[in-house]
């Protein structure tokens, strides 16, 4: 028989089942809709996680609530906060800078862009959503959320800031209708290319858009004129007072901005000289001067900057997880930073994916604990490449992982004495 806590109930304050069920089973619109995209930045990181009770606790209260405080911490375990880690803070930083001198130009009729990088799971979408959310909000509060473009007697939306999935099959009209789309706009079946693009053209101009976000740039291929003339049109939307920001994996590889070549120092992709401008040589070369591209990082195990940043970040989590049999150190003591490093490669999203299944199968199984036996349970793919092309793999059980050493050409020994036994055969 369970009995209700009298004084200082840990569970004061926590939402009833209905609200938990809402905010499970509410939903939110598409980000790429200008509804969407209000909702991602109204309620960006403000789940309120669960309160922390002890095993001891959750038994004293009673049966009803232990299933809405269960039901709750699932929800929170399921959304892990967004952390400001040194590839995020990176991104951020870029796009802040680029934004806020783009929107400080008077005369300069191009606006320049920004390139973000990155292979899958690295968290380039979430990384450039939040910095494009951060600036939305300073820059309504700078206007007094107030339009300081519009037209008088018009209800146009403010919309500072556009994000855009580029579409699969892509094509300067489709490109153009998924822009459109963002803000619900009408549009013509038989409206002709010219026309398509100077109702963007108005759109972008009458919402007061200062960044357009075209996400998954990556499924364009220059071998394809359609994708060719994307890029094309992408480059006339830099005459609009407006900074594009562009996200994708694998830029360099692309075409768009030439194949680059990783550098080992700068820990950048560099731009080779131009050879020829045989097939639209003169068009990629100003995208590559149009754009800063940056490249989204993953975790590292080499130096001790680089574990304290991986166990900040776990610490972080572990602060956030809901577990009954939690304890301090769960994710950052012993060996756990070295396992989940090898488990994930240091990839954001592979560790938040292996640690949410991880915390389903404690609570499923009644461990409430997360432990190496545990993860060993939860398969995780991991696709290659995990990291830029420089980076070894972690040596297991290493605290810090040390590069694998460069083969070396072996010494010609054929002058060298090797001393008397050498001749006698002793």
């Amino acid at each position: 028989m369970t009995r209700a806590l009298s004084h200082d109930d840990p569970l004061e304050g926590l939402p009833s089942r209905a609200k938990v069920a809402e905010l499970i089973l509410g939903g939110h619109p598409p980000r790429d809709t200008y509804v969407g995209w209000q909702h991602y930045r109204a309620h960006c990181g403000l789940l309120v996680p669960a309160p922390k009770i002890s095993l001891q606790q959750w038994s004293m209260i009673p049966e009803s609530r232990q299933a809405d405080y269960d039901l709750y911490r699932q929800l929170t375990n399921a959304n892990l906060p967004l952390q400001d880690t040194p590839m995020h803070d990176k991104v951020g930083k870029l796009i802040r800078r680029r934004l806020r001198g783009n929107t400080m130009k008077q005369d300069d009729p191009t606006r320049a862009g920004v390139m973000v990088s990155g292979w899958g799971n690295y968290g380039k979408t979430a990384s450039v959503c939040s910095a494009g959310a951060v600036f939305e909000d300073q820059w309504l509060q700078l206007h007094s959320y107030l339009n300081p473009g519009a037209l008088p007697g018009t209800r146009d939306l403010h919309a500072p800031v556009v994000y855009v999935a580029t579409p699969v099959t892509a094509s300067p009209k489709s490109l153009c209708a998924s822009i459109l789309g963002f803000f619900r706009a009408a549009t013509r079946k038989s409206a002709t290319l010219p026309e398509l693009v100077r109702q963007v053209a108005d759109s972008l101009h009458d919402n007061g858009v200062k960044a357009l976000v075209l996400d998954d740039i990556s499924r364009l291929r220059m071998h394809r004129a359609d994708d060719q003339d994307v890029l094309d049109l992408m480059r006339a939307f830099m005459s609009l007072d407006v900074t594009l920001i562009l996200t994708g994996v694998n830029i360099p590889g692309l075409g768009l901005l030439r194949e680059a070549k990783w550098n080992k120092k700068t820990r950048q992709w560099e731009m080779p000289p131009l050879e020829s401008t045989r097939i639209h040589g003169l068009e990629i070369t100003q995208t590559e001067h149009r754009f800063e591209l940056i490249e989204l990082d993953c975790f590292r195990y080499t130096t001790r900057e680089q574990i304290q940043a991986f166990v900040n970040h776990l610490d972080g989590i572990e602060r956030h997880l809901r577990l009954l049999k939690a304890k301090e150190g769960m994710l950052t003591g012993g060996t756990m930073p070295e396992y989940l490093m090898r488990r994930t490669g240091g990839v954001v999203g592979l560790l938040g994916r292996l640690l949410e299944d991880g915390t389903q199968e404690a609570m499923e199984s009644g461990r409430e604990l997360i432990d190496e036996s545990l993860l060993d349970e939860i398969v995780l793919r991991r696709d290659e490449p995990t990291r830029p092309p420089d980076e070894p793999a972690i040596p297991a059980g290493l605290p810090i992982a040390s590069k694998k050493p460069q083969a070396k050409r072996p010494r010609n020994t054929t002058f060298d004495d090797h001393g008397p036994t050498a001749h006698t055969g002793a």
